[in-house]
């Protein structure tokens, strides 16, 4: 068998006796060895950073999302919210429009109501005069009332038709209430009744004078002491709600 050439064997001496050689030397490997110690702390601080960066921005694209969520939530909500004002604009343009109608119907209905007292007045003075003093002081209220800014319009007219009504209901019912009346020159307290628009009459408490509205003469007639009684009859049906036949005297309807 041939042998290794002598040189050869030299080279692979030599590097055998070098990679021998390199762990002798503890200096380099604690170099080495921090070199890298070095590296990986860099390493690992640059991955915090990384890890920190990508925690921030998963922070933010939370936000973020929040933040468009709220934004169409407003969105929606202002478009409802217009929508409402939208409405509320129309309906104070109508209102402003019916006040404006108001206001005209307003100056028409005051002079009518003004018109329907001084007819109500009329009325009263040449109606039969049972409770005359009371129809007349509200006749007065309700002339004081025009001028009362704090009772509305629609009220003044409201209580002007019920006067009407009133006055009107009075020829309606029978009606009996206390009163005086000047006989022979002398006031004197006296018992009214009045049937309607029918018959007006008065009787004095010991039933000693009674008398009748004569409507043609627009005076009071003197009546006997029968027809006393029966007025003072009457007043009593009244007051205690029995029916019964009254025999008093009327006066004739009036010609046209």
């Amino acid at each position: 068998m041939k042998g290794k050439p002598h040189g050869a064997s030299a080279l692979a001496g030599v590097l055998l006796a070098a990679l021998i050689a390199v762990p002798a030397s503890g200096q380099d490997a604690n170099a080495l060895i921090e070199v890298e110690l070095g590296r990986l702390e860099r390493a690992r601080s640059a991955q915090a950073q990384i890890n920190q960066l990508a925690e921030e921005t998963r922070r933010r694209f939370d936000e973020y999302q929040a933040l468009v969520k709220e934004i169409d939530g407003l969105r929606i909500y202002n478009d409802l919210m217009q929508a409402r004002v939208d409405t509320q604009e129309q309906e104070l343009a109508e209102l402003r429009a019916s006040i404006d109608t108001v206001t005209v119907i307003e100056r028409q209905v005051v002079p009518l109501m003004t018109r329907m007292i001084d007819g109500l007045e009329k009325f009263i003075e040449l109606d039969v005069p049972f409770r005359r003093e009371q129809r007349l002081a509200e006749v007065s209220f309700l002339r004081g009332l025009l001028e009362q800014s704090d009772v509305t319009t629609a009220e003044q007219f409201r209580l002007v038709i019920q006067a009407w009504q009133t006055a009107v209901d009075y020829g309606m019912f029978a009606d009996t209430y206390p009163g005086e009346i000047e006989i022979d020159g002398v006031t004197r307290e006296v018992d009214f009744l009045a049937l309607g628009r029918i018959g007006l009459y008065y009787v004095t408490p010991d039933n000693a004078i009674a008398g009748a509205w004569d409507h043609r003469k627009r005076d009071w007639v003197r009546l006997t002491r029968s027809d006393a009684l029966e007025i003072r009859n009457g007043i009593d049906v009244l007051e205690t709600g029995s029916p019964e036949l009254l025999m008093l005297p009327i006066a004739p309807p009036q010609e046209n």
